[in-house]
């Protein structure tokens, strides 16, 4: 069955497509069968993966123009797949909220939703329309945090929209954990943020620790993510054990 699964934070910077990405391409090394979806307009998880923006058919030609879903899939070049953003989905999201069409990323997604063993979902950093679509068609959302005190202030607002959409029975979403990124235990500012994590979020908090990782930045510039640009990268490694942890955790209840 296909574990659909949203990347969200509303705070910009904190590692959301990085993980999204890696994550995907981790889960495909796996020989699991991946899609990503990229929900931002900026559109970075689309060019991580190798696919340039101005040839590509996404959301929103299927929205505006009834293009296939199946249209809108292309192949990565870390063997998943992935649903392209870029800056036309501004226009998605003013139209979804204008049209009052909440939900039709579900309703689009259904066709192909038998296809994949995971969807990862690179939501926008605010709460939009985009965020929220992405939280409704999802099961479960991983929410990345880097280990900086202002990093906690909207999570608690995170959870309580998941919990709300959730108690309303309009998503099955549940939240699967958090994830600390861009780590640097030789900061003590980390190394408290990372303790008062663990002691107030104790069953959510994701062992896995990713570094501040200087070929996880670089890879997206190549078009592939850092688990094939270095593999044996301290920031290739974390997501390969972040993924592990995942598949532990979703697979096996």
């Amino acid at each position: 069955m296909n574990k659909v699964i949203a990347i969200a934070n509303q705070k910009g910077g904190v590692g959301k497509t990085t993980t999204a990405v890696n994550l995907a391409a981790s889960l495909a090394a796996t020989k699991r069968k991946v899609l990503l979806i990229d929900l931002d307009p900026q559109g970075n998880a689309t060019t991580a993966a190798g696919i340039k923006e101005n040839a590509t058919t996404n959301l929103y030609n299927h929205y505006f123009e009834n293009t296939s879903i199946e249209d809108c899939v292309y192949e990565s070049s870390d063997g998943y797949k992935i649903i392209p953003g870029g800056e036309e989905l501004i226009a998605l999201e003013i139209a979804i909220r204008n049209d009052n069409k909440q939900g039709f990323m579900s309703k689009s997604l259904e066709p192909i939703s038998q296809n994949y063993d995971y969807t990862i979902i690179d939501t926008p950093p605010t709460l939009n329309q985009l965020t929220i679509e992405g939280l409704f068609c999802a099961s479960g959302t991983l929410i990345p945090l880097q280990c900086e005190y202002y990093s906690l202030e909207g999570v608690t607002g995170l959870m309580n929209t998941i919990e709300t959409i959730s108690n309303k029975n309009m998503s099955s979403n549940r939240i699967l954990g958090i994830v600390r990124t861009m780590v640097d235990m030789r900061n003590n500012l980390a190394k408290e943020v990372s303790d008062e994590l663990e002691k107030h979020f104790e069953s959510l908090v994701f062992n896995t620790l990713i570094p501040r990782n200087v070929k996880l930045a670089e890879a997206p510039s190549h078009g592939i993510s850092g688990i094939k640009y270095k593999p044996d990268s301290y920031g290739a490694r974390a997501y390969l054990a972040l993924a592990g942890e995942l598949i532990r955790k979703v697979e096996y209840v």
